[in-house]
């Protein structure tokens, strides 16, 4: 169950700290200088315990819709109450006064909850496909509502035909956890015409997954990997993978974990080990193939609930996946035999990983059978990395992990235009500093992680064309607590300051690198929780974002929110159409 509240408190009793968690979550203690709530809420008043905050909204730009005729499917109405190992499970079928061709296809997924409930971990699968994971927000007693949008355009080749759907949200509701979270989720298929052109798709999508009637991802433990066994068409030219990667349990907060012998050391302090360093990795006929860097992604009661109250963390509403391209070996997949992908968790990992993808191909139209091999593939089982652990004059521990990844992967397929060379070069590069004092009672963390990309294609003509993505994720953590005097007395504070950047470049032959994309979502949250003898003294939050991202058009979106004492104290949306684009 994600939540978490300060990570070294949840340590040390995970039961005590959900009584605490769920309390935090239905009260806020206002100062003299509240802001306004919205229209129709009640306002903030000084001095008063306040125990309903704002709808959750984040600064995600809305999926663009196009104009002219489109048709919406109500893909399902459900309520998860006791929902552990029951998914809702139904038919997607296209709507008639839409057949097709579409040029965007979109899902919409709207939730409402009110009482006491943990965050949740939900996904959709279309055609044994994921399409959306998601996780869910903590409710107030009066009740909230959120939306969620998400480009369901990739996955035409599969939504042309009916189609099973699983959509889980386990939960469960007693006396204690009463939130009951109400569903539903629409599906929108908007008609191609003269002004918006048929949506440019994949030939073809192979789900890699556990199954098409229940929930596709697996949650896998330390030392175990995940398994699809799959036949490839005969004339694949192209094979492009999706991951979808997520931990749970201690390795919901990753990044603050220590090595295992330093857990081993002190035992009293109740630590997650299995260190910082986190990469998920893809094999093809048990061959790596390519590797992610996971975004350090946390839940909506992690670390304290209060920090993301109404504006939730990155990537907890719409988790973005990684993209693995695997073309190097779709060569050596057209024989017409099974063939198999396997996704393998992060190594010394504590506690499980959810797991998922799906692989998007391309296919040669005027030849029956494509053949070619894979001519380079550096990539290391492990990659390189340092552990250092050292006491500090001040009496705290200063752990530091370095680790990086250089490697090469590249293969060819003959094909009707002749044969098509793929060369992919990444590399990865992360260090985490974390310093504990006060036997772990203060936590503070700094990671760095970034990289980048290159995908080189050519038909050995002249210079190939290439694709350079990079990505950073810069975080750092500070968590405190502090024990009072009296029974259920203490001080627990959180503070975080996270992004997400990535950049997508492109040139062609001897060209200049052009910008296609980028992203820079930037978010800063704190909170406190002080109890005394069980009595809220403190239970407030604020946080800030600031979205600026890339339009289809060539323009620039930029949102930027700030909250404070549970309601929104800005909301500002800057959108320039074409032209110079994000810089």
């Amino acid at each position: 169950m994600p939540t978490v509240l300060i990570p070294s408190l949840i340590r040390r009793s995970r039961r005590a700290l959900t009584a605490l968690a769920l309390a935090a979550a239905t009260v806020l203690i206002v100062p003299a200088a509240a802001t306004a709530a919205p229209a129709g809420a009640t306002a903030p008043t000084a001095n008063r315990v306040e125990t309903n905050y704002g709808n959750p909204v984040t600064a995600l730009p809305p999926i663009s819709r196009p104009s002219g005729k489109h048709c919406t499917v109500t893909a399902m109405q459900h309520d998860f109450a006791n929902s552990y190992g029951q998914p809702f499970t139904g038919t997607l079928t296209p709507p008639s006064d839409c057949p097709g061709p579409w040029s965007k296809v979109v899902l919409d997924w709207n939730g409402s909850v009110a009482g006491r409930q943990y965050d949740r971990l939900a996904g959709v699968w279309i055609g044994g496909a994921e399409v959306l994971r998601t996780s869910t927000p903590e409710p107030d007693p009066a009740g909230i509502s959120w939306h969620v949008d998400q480009d369901l355009t990739p996955f035409v080749p599969l939504l042309r035909t009916a189609q099973p759907v699983v959509v889980d949200l386990g939960n469960v509701v007693n006396s204690t956890y009463t939130g009951t979270y109400h569903m539903t989720m629409t599906v929108t298929y908007y008609q191609a015409d003269r002004d918006n052109p048929p949506a440019a798709t994949a030939d073809q999508v192979l789900p890699v997954s556990q199954s098409t009637t229940a929930a596709g991802w697996w949650t896998l433990n330390k030392g175990q990997t995940a398994t699809a066994s799959l036949t490839f068409p005969r004339n694949l030219t192209g094979l492009r993978m999706q991951v979808y990667a997520r931990g749970g349990g201690c390795e919901e907060f990753w990044y603050s974990n220590v090595p295992d012998d330093f857990a081993a050391a002190h035992p009293d302090w109740g630590l997650c080990g299995g260190g910082t360093y986190r990469e998920v990795q893809v094999l093809v006929d048990g061959r790596l193939a390519g590797t992610v860097q996971p975004f350090p992604a946390i839940y909506t009661g992690g670390i304290s609930p209060l920090m993301w109250r109404p504006i939730p963390s990155i990537d907890a509403f719409r988790t973005q996946p990684y993209d693995v391209d695997l073309t190097p070996f779709a060569g050596t997949l057209t024989d017409g035999r099974p063939h198999t992908v396997t996704l393998v968790p992060p190594a010394g990992i504590s506690d499980s990983w959810t797991l998922d993808g799906n692989l998007f191909l391309t296919t040669d139209p005027l030849r029956a059978q494509t053949t070619g091999a894979v001519t380079t593939d550096t990539i290391a089982a492990a990659p390189q990395s340092a552990t250092t652990e050292a006491a500090q004059p001040d009496g705290s521990e200063l752990i530091t992990v370095t680790a990086g990844r250089d490697w090469t992967v590249s293969g060819y397929v003959d094909t009707s235009r002749g044969r098509i060379t793929t060369r992919i070069d990444h590399h990865g590069e992360y260090r985490n500093t974390d310093t504990l004092s006060d036997q772990g009672q203060q936590q503070v963390t700094s990671q760095r992680d970034s990289g980048w990309t290159v995908v080189s294609t050519g038909d050995g003509h002249g210079r190939p064309d290439q694709r350079r993505s990079t990505w950073s994720y810069p975080l750092d953590v500070t968590s405190t607590y502090v024990p009072g005097t009296g029974s259920d007395s203490f001080t627990a504070t959180g503070k975080v300051s996270v992004a997400r950047e990535l950049t997508d470049q492109a040139r062609h032959g001897q060209g200049a690198w052009k910008q296609q994309d980028r992203t820079d979502d930037r978010l800063q949250a704190q909170g406190v929780l002080q109890r005394q003898n069980g009595t809220e003294l403190q239970a407030d939050g604020s946080s800030h974002e600031r979205y600026l991202g890339s339009t289809a058009d060539g323009g620039c979106y930029e949102h930027e929110l700030a909250s404070d004492h549970g309601y929104l104290t800005l909301d500002r949306v800057s959108d320039s159409a074409g032209g110079g684009g994000c810089r």
